[in-house]
């Protein structure tokens, strides 16, 4: 079976592809996220949940990506994937009436983690801070580039409650997106439109004990328990896209002359476009053979390499697709615009740079396992 075939199949099977079969293809990502919900799609994607929070399916979840991609907006997959792969089995580990409502689709959750005050990788510089006393929290500070921000019921926020760099200096907090002194402003950006990306100020938040959410100053090692999730769901959403756009580029290849002959004919042509498929084919292979490292054992490696491998794929792959696609790839719904969207995929989560470095920290186990 040609590989186009094989991944078209792919999308067509399942219940999350089912799900959405009869969602509007211009329905926004509440919609979308709704729609997962109620037809339990979203409940479907963990095997079970533990004390520190959902243990996902990789094959389930991947699934789900692969049939929100196939719809074709980048900014509502960005929004199902980090709610499903990161917010979700964090939000499990608390208790209240969230998790159910979100995993439901009632409503959704937006995971605010990256700080106003430091650098999106540098967490432990982060400068929201919350008070603890008797019955109450307070919180202050700010958070940008948040998913699904402008359209989230709740916000899952990562702050300090002590001084200083310190792993255990940090903890989660659920704070409903209708309190006093919230303020959601939407990002200024075009781009992954239907992720609902803003930035969220907290100015004397006032919450009651029961909103910290899991142990105090557990937050970073419950962050780093669901990131290799989130880096896994990353390489199965780059693998479903770049697939995708190769599928289509194929077809316009093979109706676009040159000298009177099909783009698709000339060999310089197909050579590059066969290396592009053995990319995305190996970054296929690699999230399969790691997932269940990364979702059982929370191999941080193994992430780290998903996350690497995605950053080193994905944009160079979109790149040579566009320009394939000459100036129809400017267009406003355009190649262009697909490849400056998945740049997301080398800088969300860890810029690629600091995914490498970790894969070189583990590179005599790595090194040990390929001679074995």
């Amino acid at each position: 079976m040609p590989e186009s075939a094989l991944l078209d199949s792919r999308v067509r099977a399942g219940p999350a592809a089912d799900a959405l079969s009869t969602v509007d293809s211009s329905a926004s990502g509440a919609e979308v996220w709704q729609r997962l919900g109620a037809t339990g799609v979203l409940r479907g994607q963990y095997r079970r949940n533990t004390a520190t929070g959902l243990i996902a399916d990789p094959d389930r979840l991947g699934a789900t990506l692969r049939a929100v991609d196939a719809r074709g907006d980048n900014g509502i997959t960005l929004s199902v994937l980090v709610q499903s792969a990161s917010a979700l089995p964090i939000l499990a580990a608390g208790t209240g009436p969230a998790f159910d409502e979100v995993v439901r689709g009632d409503c959704e959750v937006a995971l605010a983690a990256t700080d106003a005050a430091a650098a999106g990788s540098d967490l432990t510089g982060l400068g929201t801070e919350i008070e603890t006393g008797g019955d109450t929290v307070r919180l202050e500070g700010a958070k940008r580039w948040v998913t699904t921000a402008t359209r989230a019921a709740y916000f899952l926020v990562l702050a300090r409650h002590r001084p200083g760099r310190h792993f255990s200096a940090f903890t989660w907090v659920l704070v409903p997106a209708d309190a006093a002194g919230v303020r959601v402003t939407p990002a200024a950006t075009t781009l992954l439109a239907g992720a609902g990306t803003g930035h969220v100020e907290f100015s004397g938040v006032r919450l009651p004990a029961s909103a910290v959410l899991g142990r105090t100053g557990r937050g970073l090692a419950l962050f780093a328990r669901h990131m290799g999730t989130e880096r896994l769901a990353g390489a199965q959403w780059a693998t479903a896209l770049t697939s995708r756009v190769l599928a289509e580029t194929r077809k316009a290849v093979m109706r676009r002359e040159i000298d009177g002959r099909a783009l698709w004919d000339h060999d310089s042509v197909r050579q590059e476009f066969a290396g592009c498929l053995v990319r995305v084919r190996s970054l296929r292979a690699l999230y399969e053979t790691l997932g269940e490292r990364v979702v059982e054992d929370h191999d941080t490696t193994s992430a780290a390499m998903l996350k690497a491998a995605v950053g080193l794929t994905a944009d160079d792959v979109l790149s040579r697709c566009a320009r394939w696609r000459g100036a129809d790839g400017f267009a406003d719904d355009g190649l262009q615009l697909v490849r400056a969207e998945a740049a997301v995929f080398g800088i969300g989560g860890g810029v690629t740079e600091l995914m490498l470095a970790a894969v070189a920290d583990g590179a005599e186990t790595m090194l040990e396992e390929l001679r074995a």
